[in-house]
C-alpha cells in the first residue's frame, strides 16, 4: 500500500513539474519561433528567416552593448562595496548593523520607479550625470547591492569566518590580509551567487532604467519595450531571442563556476 502511495506521489509530482515547466517555458519557445518566422500570423508554414534578428542587431545593437557595460560596472561596484559591507555586518551584529542592513534593502522594498524618481530629484541636476550611462549604473547598484550583501554574508556566517579571523589576528595578520586571504576565498560560493544575481538583475532591469534612461542611453529591456511598441511582433520576438542568446551563456558560465567552486570545497573537506 505504501509503495502504491509512493508511486502516486511521484507521478503527481512529475505531472506538476511538467505542467509548471510547460507554463514557464512554452511562451518563451513560442516567442522564439515568432522571431524566426517570416509571418507570425501565418505561422511556421510561412517559412523561417533570420531577417528580424538582423533588423534587431542593426537597430538596437547599442542597447545590447550598453546593457553589458552597465551590468559589468554594476557588478564591479557591488563587489567592491558589497563584500566588505557583508563582512562588517557579519562581525558586528548590533542594533546599528541591523538598521544599516534594513536601509540597504529599502530600494528593493519600494517600487523601482520611486527609487528612480528620488535619484532624478537628488542628482538629476548634476552636470552631465543625467544623460550619462553612469546614472543608470547608480540606480542598478542601489537595486542589486542588497542581494550581493545578503548572499555574501550568508556564506561568511555559515563558514564561521569570524573565528578564523580572530585566530589570524592573534598571529599578527593585518586586517586587509585577513580579508583577502581568509574571508574572500572562504566566502567565494556566496560571492559567486551574489554576482550571478547582480548580473541577471542588472541586465533584465526595466522599471528603474525606464525612468533613468535618455534616448541615447537605452538598455536592452528598454529597447525591447520600444520594439514591442513601435515594430512588428516578429521584430519584438527576435529581440527576445537576442536577449536570451546574450544572457544564457553568461548564466551557464557563472553556474559552472559556482559548481566548480562547490566541488573544490567538497573535495577539500573530504581530504
Amino acid at each position: 500500500m505504501s509503495n502504491l502511495h509512493s508511486k502516486t506521489d511521484t507521478r503527481l509530482g512529475l505531472a506538476i513539474t511538467l505542467a509548471v515547466a510547460a507554463f514557464l517555458i512554452g511562451p518563451v519557445v513560442l516567442s522564439i519561433l515568432a522571431g524566426l518566422t517570416k509571418n507570425y500570423f501565418v505561422g511556421i508554414s510561412s517559412g523561417l528567416t533570420l531577417r528580424w534578428v538582423g533588423q534587431v542587431l542593426d537597430l538596437y545593437d547599442g542597447t545590447i552593448w550598453r546593457s553589458l557595460i552597465v551590468a559589468a560596472l554594476t557588478l564591479a561596484v557591488c563587489l567592491l562595496a558589497g563584500v566588505p559591507a557583508a563582512w562588517v555586518l557579519t562581525l558586528h551584529r548590533g542594533r546599528l548593523a541591523r538598521a544599516f542592513e534594513e536601509l540597504l534593502t529599502l530600494p528593493v522594498a519600494v517600487p523601482g520607479l520611486a527609487t528612480a524618481l528620488a535619484l532624478i530629484i537628488s542628482w538629476g541636476m548634476v552636470h552631465g550625470l543625467r544623460t550619462s550611462t553612469l546614472f543608470i549604473v547608480i540606480g542598478h547598484v542601489l537595486f542589486t547591492l542588497p542581494f550581493m550583501v545578503r548572499s555574501a554574508r550568508a556564506s561568511m556566517t555559515g563558514a564561521g569566518l569570524a573565528v578564523l579571523d580572530e585566530a589570524a589576528a592573534t598571529l599578527g595578520a593585518s586586517r586587509l590580509q585577513r580579508f583577502l586571504t581568509i574571508v574572500v576565498p572562504n566566502a567565494r560560493p556566496g560571492i559567486l551567487t551574489g554576482g550571478l544575481t547582480v548580473l541577471t538583475l542588472s541586465i533584465g532591469e526595466f522599471n528603474l532604467t525606464w525612468l533613468l534612461h535618455t534616448p541615447l542611453t537605452q538598455t536592452l529591456p528598454v529597447g525591447l519595450a520600444d520594439s514591442y511598441a513601435s515594430m512588428r511582433l516578429e521584430v519584438a520576438s527576435a529581440y527576445t531571442l537576442v536577449f536570451l542568446l546574450m544572457l544564457m551563456p553568461l548564466l551557464v558560465g557563472l553556474q559552472w563556476l559556482a559548481g566548480l567552486d562547490a566541488r573544490r570545497a567538497a573535495a577539500g573537506r573530504r581530504a
